[in-house]
């Protein structure tokens, strides 16, 4: 997605979102002549961080707590995905 329909969607300024991803909050993917592409998981994770920053916490917490997410997400599916390869075997 573009920055406009990500600006629309967030409701957030362009400021604001690039300020995200320059303290590490948001990784957009970048087409091959360096633009950013916006996924629905950014839509999703720029909105919970515009949340968390009217709730009071700082950026440094708003990253830790995002990427013990990621994190746990891999988790997960790397589980799921040992789960099911015994089921199929087994």
């Amino acid at each position: 997605m573009t920055m406009g329909i990500v600006k629309e969607m967030t409701g957030l300024s362009e400021r604001q979102i690039r300020y995200y991803e320059e303290k590490k909050l948001i990784f957009p993917d970048r087409s091959p002549s360096g633009t950013r592409k916006y996924s629905f998981l950014d839509i999703r994770s720029l909105i919970e961080i515009s949340e968390k920053i009217r709730m009071g916490l700082h950026t440094d917490e708003i990253r830790e707590q995002l990427a013990t997410h990621r994190i746990e997400t891999k988790e997960k599916k790397r589980l799921k995905g040992q789960l099911n390869d015994y089921y199929l075997h087994n």
